[in-house]
């Protein structure tokens, strides 16, 4: 299945192997539900394996190939094996024929219908991408970790004081480490941008010292030149307990589940997060059964 004729806002995410399937099954869903009125486009790699496809291609959910992006000189992540796939969610910033692009990490859902950052003013300048801030506080005490990846340096903790602000903004581009996170991108492709990308992957003085891969890469090649979105947009799992003065239920549009386990590996009662992603897989579920499409995923 291909995309509408002359498609320029789209969704997509990015897809390397079937582990993250059912995670995006979901998100696809999800958007559906919520009433977006933009399409979605999947970008695999060619790791991904033949039942991804027959997956993908059952439901009439539209892919198209990408590279695979590796920096020029490579770095260890054996304690976060995921970050090698993370580069790779770089290359909505190449995809010109588009003229936004909003990139989702497959292990999200939208709860509640976030078009408006379709139209998101942005420019060349100062205003290159958008996307909400890491959440620098280690809460689980990682031991890799940076060692100034503590509470007092994370940018939500910031925001404490200013709860209604939360909800509208995010801190500035500046507060705390200064870091986005990559799971959601807000961008207008373009070639400059892609460039500066490609050459900051093709330097090895500056990918050793990207300890987060893509989100460090953002936040160092264009610092200060991003807009800070409200956690909503990207609500890490974390905060509902970690940043719990900002976090208010009602307000959250899309949850990011960050780290393991994910919601598809734990059907856990008590976590009401991760309910909130079973309720929407089972009514995906549902759907499909009716339409005589269930393959395990």
């Amino acid at each position: 299945m291909s995309l509408p004729e002359n498609t320029t806002h789209v969704w997509t995410t990015l897809l390397t192997n079937t582990k993250y399937l059912p995670g995006l099954l979901a998100l696809e869903y999800s958007l559906r539900k919520v009433g977006s009125k933009y399409p979605f486009l999947v970008l695999y790699t060619s790791t991904l394996e033949p039942e991804g496809h027959a997956a993908l291609e059952a439901r009439g959910i539209p892919k198209r190939e990408i590279a695979y992006l590796l920096p020029k000189s490579h770095k260890d992540y054996g304690n976060d094996v995921r970050f090698y796939d993370c580069w790779s969610k770089l290359q909505p910033f190449n995809l010109t024929e588009f003229k936004r692009v909003v990139q989702l990490d497959s292990d999200m859902i939208v709860v509640k219908n976030m078009d408006e950052l379709m139209e998101l003013e942005l420019n060349d300048t100062d205003r290159i991408f958008a996307a909400s801030h890491a959440c620098t506080c280690n809460p689980f005490k990682k031991a890799h970790y940076p060692k100034d990846w503590v509470p007092e340096n994370c940018s939500f903790t910031h925001q404490h004081d200013t709860p209604d602000v939360a909800q509208t903004e995010g801190a500035p581009t500046n507060t705390g480490l200064a870091i986005c996170n990559g799971g959601l991108q807000v961008v207008n492709p373009s070639k400059d941008s892609y460039d500066k990308i490609v050459a900051a992957m093709a330097s090895p003085t500056m990918t050793d010292n990207y300890e987060f891969a893509d989100q460090s890469l953002l936040s160092d090649v264009f610092r200060d030149s991003w807009v800070p979105l409200s956690y909503k947009y990207n609500a890490l799992k974390t905060l509902r307990d970690v940043h719990k003065p900002i976090w208010r239920d009602e307000e959250v549009k899309n949850v990011h589940y960050i780290l393991t386990p994910k919601p598809w590996d734990l059907r856990d009662p008590e976590n009401e997060l991760f309910e909130w992603w079973w309720k929407i897989n089972d009514q995906r579920h549902a759907d499909e059964k009716a339409a005589n499409v269930y393959d395990g995923f």
